[in-house]
């Protein structure tokens, strides 16, 4: 079975990354309780400006900032649209969408979502 994956990328200052914490705890409740399959928050550790692109350079990330890629695992399109569709009417993410109450600049934020390419399963560790 292949899977749909929403992805973001988000520039969050340094001194506000506990806040991002908070709310990101509370939103992956909220998919999940709604049908996600799993919910990925993670910080940038080996991000280092390119020549061209980079994570850093996408987000336009200042010098108090630190990059976060996050990922929401579904089922298939069909099943995120379902499950996005209740996340969005949940009243307790209400306040997370308004921009005056997100700690980081929402404007620098890009997500997309994505079809399964090729999918390899881990079936019990390294081999």
């Amino acid at each position: 079975m292949t899977h749909y994956v929403d992805g973001f990328v988000v520039p969050v200052p340094i001194d506000r990354l506990d806040d991002y914490r908070r709310i990101a705890e509370r939103a992956g409740e909220v998919w999940l309780e709604h049908g996600a399959l799993q919910y990925w928050e993670c910080v940038a550790d080996d991000v280092k400006p390119g020549k061209v692109t980079s994570f850093p350079q996408s987000v336009q990330l200042k010098d108090d900032e630190i990059v976060v890629f996050s990922w929401i695992l579904y089922n298939s399109r069909e099943h995120r649209d379902s499950v996005n569709a209740k996340v969005m009417e949940d009243p307790r993410l209400k306040d997370m969408m308004d921009q005056k109450n997100l700690p980081f600049d929402g404007m620098r934020m890009f997500w997309g979502g994505f079809k399964t390419l090729l999918e390899l399963p881990n079936a019990g560790g390294p081999r």
